[in-house]
């Protein structure tokens, strides 16, 4: 780690047992699919086995019918919803798509696409249920690629979309719904003057989070219409939202109550089952249990979309880079909405580059809807551009960190988006990978060596929490930000801090949408920013209380009381601790010692990663093997390390995965081939090497503690890390991803 300026913290900066670890690991922990609720029945959903299909009719009379049937919904069960854009986090989505990806209503857009959905008994009767539903499909064209859905004779997905971006409003609708352009300068001038030019078009394909524990929920709704919801997400309010405005109820009538989450990396921030399993429990009057199987996780929920790439990318002699020129195409799956803003600004935020164009597409295919993937959309285009950069110092000579640091951009240089950079530390994140043992070690015979960089800008977003003081002094922090990274413990450090007491004495909890305040999703790398921020003000308010209190006590004015140590001190009196503080509340005409805080931080700070990577190139099966790992990165400052060290580990392994193994494979017929862990190809213990991390401490100032966020910015550089080592340890440059052997031996190949 390297502090840059470490201050004096007791708490922060240590690394205790998380809260919830002992009931994870002894199995008590409750996550959705172990949730039960009294008379409970179980869900099923009847999927689309075509990946176009227009829906004539439905027939579900032989399923009612079936004994042990309680209820079958279908998109006809859903209200008239109007074009709707709502909040999701950092990004924003149609509530009619949301809906119509919930449940089909006329056509069905992707193989796997729900149907129809039966509660019963038990999830034998409910299963055979669904073989008794008949579905009059009219089987259309589809199309799975992006060019493909691109084409002009391409079958269109939705009669109703037309692209927005354009020159001129166009007059038919298309596959194509957005292109958004960013530039700046004379790209073509600065190009044709460049003394190193690197171009090409470089793909990746869709991939899957690939969280462990698949979606659930159950929803039972009262007679008064009165709902609840227990779910596995990443936003119990985002659940809570998202049905009302789907299915036209009050918000105040749903109440979510947030599960434990068995991973999500972006992809439990939108509903599935939520509105599904509401309309089947208001139907039976029972509660209703929905779960997915992991078939169909892969077929019915949200990969990270695919990506194409072309680029052409400049340099002067000396390694400045002159001029960019970017296009890409984004895989928006059955609904508009891949990132393409994220990916623009992500594309190029690393550099100082005063010239350059970035165009971007969302297209649609039949292909479930996408859906984000920590860092959403930044991995594919970043992967292309610093594939280019070790190109083009391959072609001067330079060392690829070098390259990089001529051109790094620092505080206060201007972003693509025309804003200044705030505290960034790529600089420092640079020369600490250049000082690092890895970079410097020898290289093995058939190894190559890469590196990249990435930049995620973070977000800070609505949070509330509350702490409140028990009568034997021991704090309970309350926030709605579901715990996907460690954030139990975190907030209950900050609020340890605060309080001047130790980690042990607070205890953090997750509560439900009737108990809390407003809170966004846990993504986007801002719970501990903006959570952080609403428990360290609440910390603050009990802390102004205590001393209050104690001044009262004393009979002496509030000023002249500090909080040190967790007790209150003044001239002339013995310390007053919290637990004796707390033991007169009772008495006194204020009562319960709490406090409630509320924020919506913009001041947030950006995060910046540099990844090292050595490959070594089998010689007969060309199989890619990954021999050393290391992750560097500006952590602001690490709370607890131990978990930021993980955040980093974590995003490393995906985005190994996403260059060497992963992706959709979709067969002539438009379905899945590989929806399940046996063959879609994740990365396990035995294909990694130990990770090794290096924290670069540079606070944000706009932070009580310094924090940036750090949950995003680690897969961005490991597609770009991984296939520049292949490429140098192939003797020939890989532009598709995943770079699996029969890739990696053509490309061998094709060189001679």
């Amino acid at each position: 780690m390297n502090d840059m300026s470490a201050p004096p913290y007791k708490v922060v900066g240590t690394r205790p047992v998380r809260p919830d670890g002992v009931d994870k690991v002894t199995g008590k922990a409750v996550f959705g699919p172990d949730f039960a609720a009294s008379g409970m029945l179980h869900g099923a959903v009847l999927r689309s086995p075509h990946p176009h299909a227009r829906i004539r009719a439905i027939d579900t009379s032989k399923a009612a019918a079936l004994p042990g049937v309680r209820a079958v919904v279908t998109g006809a069960d859903f209200p008239t919803l109007e074009s709707l854009t709502m909040a999701l986090g950092e990004s924003s989505g149609d509530v009619l798509d949301i809906a119509r990806n919930c449940m089909a209503l006329d056509k069905a857009l992707y193989e796997g696409h729900a149907v129809a959905a039966v509660a019963a008994t038990s999830t034998l009767i409910a299963r055979e249920a669904l073989q008794l539903i008949a579905v009059d499909y009219e089987v259309l064209p589809h199309v799975i690629g992006i060019e493909e859905a691109m084409a002009a004779d391409a079958p269109v997905l939705h009669d109703t979309l037309f692209t927005k971006g354009l020159d001129a409003t166009p007059d038919k609708p298309s596959n194509v719904a957005t292109r958004f352009v960013m530039a700046n300068g004379d790209v073509e001038s600065a190009l044709a003057g460049a003394a190193a030019v690197a171009s090409g078009r470089f793909t990746t394909a869709p991939v899957h989070q690939g969280y462990i524990e698949p979606h659930a929920c159950v929803a039972s709704v009262n007679a008064d219409g009165q709902t609840q919801i227990w779910a596995s997400s990443q936003g119990a309010f985002m659940i809570r939202s998202l049905t009302a405005t789907i299915l036209g109820m009050p918000i105040s009538d749903i109440r979510v109550t947030p599960l434990e989450i068995g991973g999500g990396f972006g992809g439990k921030t939108t509903v599935y089952l939520e509105p599904v399993a509401v309309l089947l429990s208001r139907k039976c009057g029972l509660p209703v249990r929905l779960v997915m199987t992991r078939d169909e996780v892969f077929r019915a929920s949200g990969p990270a979309p695919g990506s194409v790439v072309d680029l052409r990318i400049g340099a002067d002699k000396d390694g400045k880079l002159v001029a960019a020129d970017i296009e890409f195409r984004n895989s928006a799956g059955a609904f508009p909405g891949s990132s393409v803003h994220a990916t623009a600004m992500c594309s190029l935020a690393c550099y100082r580059i005063a010239n350059f164009r970035v165009t971007g597409w969302d297209v649609v295919s039949n292909m479930p809807s996408s859906a984000a993937y920590r860092a959403p959309g930044a991995p594919p285009v970043v992967f292309a551009v610093e594939s280019a950069l070790d190109e083009i110092a391959m072609q001067l000579g330079l060392d690829p960190i070098d390259l990089r640091l001529r051109n790094a951009v620092r505080p206060g240089d201007p972003g693509p988006m025309g804003m200044p950079h705030g505290p960034v530390a790529l600089v420092e994140c640079l020369e600490a990978a250049k000082a690092h043992p890895h970079w410097t070690a020898p290289l093995a015979p058939r190894h190559g060596r890469g590196v990249a960089a990435g930049f995620w800008p973070n977000y800070g977003g609505q949070s509330t929490a509350t702490v409140s003081v028990a009568e034997d002094g021991t704090i309970t922090v309350v926030t709605g930000s579901p715990d996907i990274g460690g954030s139990r413990a975190s907030m209950a450090m900050m609020a340890a801090e605060v309080l001047g007491l130790p980690y042990e004495a607070v205890r953090c909890i997750v509560a439900d949408t009737a108990s809390i305040g407003f809170s966004m999703v846990t993504g986007g790398s801002r719970t501990t920013f903006a959570t952080g921020k609403a428990v360290v003000e609440a910390s603050e308010a009990v802390v102004a209380t205590l001393r209050a209190r104690a001044a009262a006590i004393w009979g002496i004015e509030d000023d002249a009381v500090t909080w040190q140590g967790g007790a209150a001190q003044a001239a002339g009196q013995e310390p007053l601790t919290i637990k004796a503080i707390a033991a007169k509340a009772g008495q006194s005409a204020g009562g319960t010692i709490a406090a409630e805080a509320t924020v919506n931080p913009l001041d947030y700070a950006a995060g910046l990663a540099v990844h090292i990577c050595d490959t070594e190139v089998d010689p007969e099966t060309r199989q890619v093997r990954v021999a050393r790992y290391t992750a560097v990165q500006d952590v602001g400052r690490a709370i607890h390390p131990s978990y930021v060290e993980g955040q980093m580990q974590g995003g490393a392994v995906q985005g190994i995965g996403w260059a060497l193994n992963e992706g959709y494979v979709h067969d002539a017929g438009g379905r899945v081939a590989n929806a399940g862990f046996l063959d879609y190809r994740m990365p396990v213990a035995s294909d990694l090497p130990m990770i090794d991390t290096v924290m670069i401490e540079v606070p944000n100032p706009a932070h009580p503690f310094g924090v940036k966020g750090v949950g995003e910015a680690p897969i961005v550089p490991p597609l770009g890390a991984v296939a520049n080592a292949v490429s140098r340890a192939a003797g020939v440059r890989l532009r598709d991803l995943p770079m699996s052997p029969d890739r990696v031996h053509a490309a061998i190949a094709a060189k001679g």
